[in-house]
């Protein structure tokens, strides 16, 4: 496959997902996302295969249940039937089962604090995160508006060590460039605490100034949306990464009189563990919400 139809391939994936991301609480059509794109069903469903490792309705599905995993834990006055109805079901019994499927829990066993021993299994998953002693109680984040960010980007699925690779492709297109002046963006496409992290998409993302973006480049680019962000300030080693994540989703969100939105949470870093050779991190932490 040429390069130019590889990054236009990697464009039209990514616009669907943000398409999905931003309807996801509706009856998602199929054949209206394709004509806003501009292709057929048979070639969307190809590319975003190919792309993504799998097709779009596992995503659709996938996503409204992250969400749905989200919003029992962040709002407790809501009733099942009102997540189910949050996250595009239009059953509540069909809501259920496909929770059940996913979490070997039903929602109401999730709410009733399932949710703790599900992550807990993923965190132990991990040698790294089981051995993080993080604590990050004391952090208080900062709601801030954040602005559109373009990025050029490579998508990893799978959140392990493995991932290191892709950043110093990242660094030597850089070099290649020969840009300076550039911004490091971690972006958690799948919430890694509610999803098995050998199928977490990951993606690892530069964003450059206007003038320095080359005039060429084989690397897709693609833009993290705006909105309101809950932003916290961490450092760590590897590994201590989950451990924010779950504090921010499972212990400051309850508490916090916002919940999680669909966009993908992400980092932006001053230091990048992936890159170090002490493997440790100085990020800033940007996780999408809104008031309940």
């Amino acid at each position: 496959m040429k390069p130019t139809t590889q990054a236009h391939h990697a464009k039209l994936a990514n616009d669907a997902l943000y398409y999905i991301y931003r309807y996801i609480d509706t009856d998602l059509n199929i054949d209206e996302l394709c004509k806003h794109l501009g292709v057929s069903r048979f070639h969307l469903q190809r590319l975003f295969k190919a792309q993504m490792g799998i097709n779009l309705y596992e995503m659709i599905q996938s996503i409204r249940l992250q969400k749905a995993a989200s919003l029992l834990i962040t709002n407790p006055g809501s009733t099942i039937t009102d997540i189910a109805r949050m996250c595009g079901y239009s059953s509540q019994t069909s809501f259920i089962r496909v929770f059940k499927g996913r979490f070997e829990m039903t929602p109401t066993q999730w709410r009733k604090g399932g949710y703790r021993t599900y992550t807990q299994g993923i965190i132990e998953s991990s040698e790294s995160a089981s051995a993080s002693v993080a604590e990050y109680g004391a952090l208080e984040p900062t709601i801030v508006r954040q602005p559109e960010i373009r990025a050029y980007y490579i998508r990893h699925r799978g959140y392990s060590p493995a991932i290191k690779p892709i950043w110093h492709k990242l660094r030597a297109w850089l070099y290649t460039h020969e840009i300076e002046t550039h911004t490091s963006i971690g972006i958690y496409h799948d919430n890694p605490i509610v999803t098995p992290l050998e199928s977490c998409h990951y993606v690892a993302a530069v964003s450059v100034p206007e003038e320095a973006a080359p005039a060429q480049t084989s690397l897709p680019s693609f833009v993290i949306p705006g909105g309101l962000y809950a932003r916290v300030e961490a450092q760590g080693h590897y590994g201590d990464i989950l451990r924010l994540i779950q504090w921010a989703y499972q212990e400051w969100l309850p508490r916090s009189g916002y919940e999680a939105t669909t966009l993908p949470s992400y980092t932006i870093f001053r230091k990048n563990h992936f890159l170090s050779e002490d493997e440790r991190f100085d990020v800033a932490y940007y996780l999408p919400v809104r008031l309940r």
